[in-house]
């Protein structure tokens, strides 16, 4: 293992110390797993959840920890990692701090498309990855220039979407939310309009918002067809989509895919 160590700052402004080039790293965010895996990193991740699921192979081959909240402490020091790479929203805080009474514990903190490009080249560099980290992200911005073009001119411009994350309690996103801000590179309003990031709302406060169109997103909590019909009833005159959550709320390199979908769906609107 590498004694070389660089000072790193984090996206919480934490100043850490990180090997030159980790060689057993943790991964306790399931998109940022898939970066690494797309950033050609293997051997070197030792360890993930069970929610990371792509790619596939790493789901089968790798060590699962737990969840993203409910992670086994004594199991990851168990592993002997030089790198844990976590987030701020989706990781228990304070299972994160006891990690980082011993060990060097990396967090990101995204909720723009410019702090999912921040977060892809720092972690780029901290594993040694940094020209395949810069070349994913032109990659990403050339088709999110893309997006942007159809946008401007999608006859949904401007018109408002309700996104809804659970459904009992019904859960929608808003203020400050890498979700909304995918929502926005449509060209699409939020709505309600809330400063809470994951308000609850009643269905009658649906039914009187009216939105021109309602996502039910794939995850966390898994909508169908079933509930497509149901809120269809109950919503006459809104258009009730069935989204890929992953395309939303996955801001690693999964983002290569997000801007072509979000295209398909303002053809479909």
């Amino acid at each position: 293992m590498s004694t070389d160590l660089r000072q790193i700052v984090d996206q919480l402004g934490r100043t850490i110390a990180v090997n030159s080039k980790p060689n057993r790293i943790v991964s306790l965010v399931p998109s940022q797993t898939e970066l690494l895996f797309t950033l050609g990193l293997d051997e070197e991740v030792v360890g993930i959840t069970k929610f990371c699921i792509h790619p596939e192979e790493w789901f089968e081959s790798k060590t699962r920890v737990g969840g993203t909240k409910n992670f086994k402490v004594d199991l990851i020091r168990s592993l002997n990692p030089d790198l844990i790479i976590a987030n701020k929203e989706e990781n228990d805080q304070a299972l994160l701090e006891e990690l980082m009474l011993t060990h060097t514990v990396w967090v990101s903190d995204i909720s723009t498309l410019e702090g999912a490009f921040e977060m892809i080249t720092s972690i780029g560099n901290m594993v040694d990855k940094a020209e395949a980290s810069l070349k994913l992200v032109d990659e990403i911005k050339i088709n999110f220039k893309k997006l942007e073009q159809v946008a401007n001119n999608a006859p949904a411009k401007g018109k408002t979407v309700t996104y809804l994350i659970w459904n009992d309690p019904i859960m929608t996103i808003g203020h400050d939310t890498f979700i909304k801000s995918m929502i926005d590179t449509m060209g699409l309003k939020t709505s309600p309009s809330t400063h809470e990031r994951y308000p609850a709302v009643t269905l009658e406060e649906l039914k009187k918002d009216s939105p021109d169109f309602l996502f039910l997103s794939s995850e966390p909590f898994p909508f169908n067809i079933k509930h497509q019909n149901y809120y269809a009833d109950e919503l006459p005159n809104t258009k009730i989509v069935l989204v890929d959550g992953e395309r939303f709320s996955w801001y690693g390199s999964r983002l290569l895919y997000s801007a072509d979908y979000f295209i398909d769906i303002l053809n479909l609107l």
